[in-house]
């Protein structure tokens, strides 16, 4: 695995404080190599079991700073922003271990436009698209008629970083401009310099992610996530209300076509542009009537697919980034349980809007067979009590042989955990 300097005591960084990090620290915590471990920002959950640093993840001057002094062994990547500001860039310029992509890979999620110019250069099937400048010149694309006419459904995504929240799949004509001139409010003027307009595809919605160095790859459980805030997927988009894995969710035929339409020419076409690419690749897919298209790239672990995926993981993540990092990822076989997931997100009231802050969480004390609850916006107050601290608060994933037993696994314990004003799916997986 890591070489004799590694084969006794390891500190691992974790970036990011959500949920995904907080599964990501319990996944690198069950190998006995892993001595210490710092998460910068983290949360009250994840303070249990490392150490939580006050930087940001998008300081990557400081968060450099601290990996030296530190004598970090290895960086693992949670999120989007420190990727797309270029962090593995600046630590591999001080020879420090570091997973996730580069700043130019990380064009693939940081950039709608660049993604679909990516995906029609190197022939990956996607929906067709246009690209507009403003907010007029959007407007001026749709009243041309290129997506139909003003009956006609189509996507308004912010070309930037958006938390999830740049997408507005539009019924007709009016809403989508309702959308395009809502959408600088929405995930501020950086996000929508550009914005793609798509047309809208119908189909089964799938994600599917993987381990990925340059040209191999090894792939996660195919997984769903449930976007919208509401029920039967009504109200605003967020960043994830939750997420299921199972076998059904995609053939061997379907996940064949996928890796040769899809996998093998992106990860060909990222060498042959110059940017190999090394980290997590996450597919947004839509399996339509005549075949899968993809939806976006993401270029890390998807949160709360992460929760869901990890708690599948059999082999240790530590060999696997080892192998990542040394380019043999193709060595090893990276194993999952069998069975399936569910993880239900618990949110504040007035999440994604205006979520409110600083209710005391109870329920948390008790423990369920099969079931882990990953902290997102969660701190201790200054009596030790752990309170909401964000619209995104808890993530209470479940597995087992089946689907609809890690549902009705995790549900359960969703019974036993409140605040005031929580909110939560109930159809998840359903």
């Amino acid at each position: 695995m890591f070489d004799d300097t590694f084969q006794k005591r390891m500190k691992v960084l974790i970036i990011g404080s959500g949920g995904r990090e907080h599964a990501l620290c319990q996944t690198f915590k069950r190998n006995q190599i892993v001595t210490k471990i710092f998460c910068a920002d983290g949360s009250a959950g994840i303070s249990e079991i490392a150490e939580c640093v006050n930087i940001k993840p998008d300081n990557i001057a400081d968060l450099t700073q601290f990996a030296l002094e530190n004598r970090i062994d290895l960086t693992f990547v949670g999120g989007e922003t420190a990727l797309a500001l270029g962090i593995v860039d600046e630590f591999e310029k001080h020879h420090l271990k570091i997973i996730g992509v580069g700043k130019k890979a990380a064009r693939l999620e940081s950039s709608k436009s660049f993604a679909k110019d990516f995906m029609t250069r190197h022939n990956i099937p996607t929906a067709a698209y246009a690209v507009a400048d403003s907010p007029r010149q959007a407007v001026e694309i749709l009243r041309g008629g290129k997506f139909g006419d003003k009956h006609s459904p189509v996507v308004v995504k912010a070309d930037g970083l958006a938390a999830g929240k740049g997408v507005v799949v539009a019924a007709n004509r009016a809403e989508a401009e309702q959308a395009i001139n809502e959408l600088e409010n929405l995930v501020g003027k950086e996000a929508v310099a550009k914005i793609v307009l798509e047309e809208c595809l119908i189909g089964r919605e799938v994600s599917l992610l993987m381990f990925a160095a340059g040209e191999n790859f090894a792939l996660m459980p195919p997984v769903r996530d449930h976007k919208r805030i509401f029920e039967m997927d009504e109200g605003a988009n967020t960043g994830g209300m939750g997420t299921i894995t199972g076998a059904n969710l995609l053939t061997e035929k379907e996940i064949s076509e996928i890796s040769a339409e899809i996998i093998e020419p992106t990860l060909q076409g990222c060498r042959e542009e110059g940017f190999p690419f090394r980290g997590i690749l996450f597919l947004g897919l839509m399996m339509t009537g005549t075949g899968v298209k993809l939806l976006e790239y993401n270029v890390r672990f998807g949160d709360p697919e992460a929760q869901a995926i990890l708690v599948r993981l059999k082999t240790d993540l530590l060999e696997i980034c080892e192998a990542m990092a040394s380019r043999t990822l193709d060595k090893i076989n990276v194993e999952w349980q069998a069975g399936s997931s569910a993880c239900v997100v618990l949110a504040s009231k007035g999440y994604p809007n205006k979520p409110v802050t600083g209710d005391v969480i109870s329920g948390l004390e008790k423990s369920f067979e099969d079931v882990t609850i990953f902290h997102a916006g969660t701190k201790k107050d200054s009596d030790g009590k752990i309170i909401t601290n964000g619209g995104r608060v808890l993530g209470v994933t479940a597995s087992a042989k089946t689907l609809d037993k890690a549902i009705e696994k995790a549900y359960r314990a969703v019974g036993e955990i409140s605040w005031n004003g929580m909110q939560y799916r109930r159809d998840i997986g359903k």
